[in-house]
């Protein structure tokens, strides 16, 4: 009885794995379940393979010697698509049966389909590796594409995501990086500066304005110290002074909100000391914009206005 339940088991072990292994023929493919089984499981090595990578080098790597987290993103985005490509091929290969030098004329039928119908992919994802290689823009950094202001939050492989100032998700084609122009504001370390016009009544002390808007720039988070600030008197005339105040920050995507906490000082600091902002600056903004008329009638004409004759009818 022993002998002959191990008869029976062996006997259903070897037509398992007869089946397993039995040629499937799919077009010029013969494909067995078993290769095909192989190759998910080289599949799913390299996606843990390109993780447990990923988590070595972020955790121990970095931690021991310190490296730029642009850098450091780049070479995990390089390396995972090393060992995912890798991992496809022979993937590819175990389930098929292919041999890997047949792939170039599949790469050859492919590039030609890139360059008619997936030329825009082909040209975001090309940009993609310029972007990781050339880091003209690195994650983390602060830009300015058109009117947009934002971090880059990452870089993908066809698209770059960037955070807005209004926690806004905005998706980028690489290509668009690559091909246009855009303001990084962090791609250096220097010191940014920037200037603030403010005109005064003529009658006012330079001396004192100079050092109330020096006050004013040195009482704000953000200012440096080093260099200085720095006031220019750019002109002066009847109807005003004007002055240049100018300040560096390491901080240049917060211009705007340094420039509003200069100003609302500036003017706390004029009102206090009884300076007034010039008279041109006020009408300026106090006068109302005249009004177009979207009609003109005949009495609107200048007098001497020039009249064709009609050549039709006869002097």
């Amino acid at each position: 009885m022993i002998n002959l339940a191990l008869w029976a088991e062996t006997d259903v072990s070897e037509r398992v794995w007869n089946w397993l292994n039995y040629p499937f023929p799919v077009g010029s493919f013969e494909i067995k379940i078993a290769n095909v089984a192989l190759g998910l499981g080289v599949l799913l090595a390299a996606l843990l393979a390109s993780r447990s990578m990923r988590s070595f080098v972020q955790r121990r790597i970095a931690m021991r010697a310190p490296i730029d987290p642009g850098l450091q993103y780049t070479l995990l985005r390089l390396t995972h698509y090393f060992i995912i490509s890798l991992g496809i091929l022979y993937a590819v290969k175990i389930a098929l049966g292919v041999d890997l030098t047949a792939f170039a004329v599949v790469f050859t039928a492919l590039s030609v389909g890139i360059g008619f119908g997936l030329q825009f992919i082909a040209a975001d994802i090309a940009s993609g590796f310029i972007l990781l290689f050339e880091r003209p823009v690195r994650v983390g950094d602060r830009i300015v594409v058109g009117d947009t202001d934002g971090r880059v939050e990452s870089i993908n492989l066809r698209t770059t995501v960037m955070i807005t100032n209004d926690h806004t998700a905005i998706i980028l084609p690489n290509s668009k990086l690559v091909s246009n122009s855009f303001t990084n504001w962090t791609y250096s370390e220097a010191p940014t500066r920037f200037s603030i016009p403010v005109s005064v009544a003529p009658n006012s002390d330079p001396e004192l304005v100079k050092q109330l808007l020096l006050r004013a720039a040195s009482s704000v988070e953000g200012v440096l110290d080093d260099p200085q600030p720095n006031v220019q008197l750019s002109r002066f005339g009847e109807a005003s002074l004007d002055f240049q105040l100018l300040v560096w920050t390491l901080k240049p995507y917060t211009q705007p909100q340094i420039k509003s906490d200069i100003n609302y000082r500036i003017m706390r600091f004029f009102k206090e000391a009884g300076i007034g902002i010039s008279l041109q600056q006020r009408l300026n903004q106090e006068a109302p914009r005249p009004e177009i008329s979207t009609s003109l009638k005949r009495d609107d004409y200048a007098e001497d206005e020039t009249i064709i004759p009609n050549k039709s009818k006869t002097p």
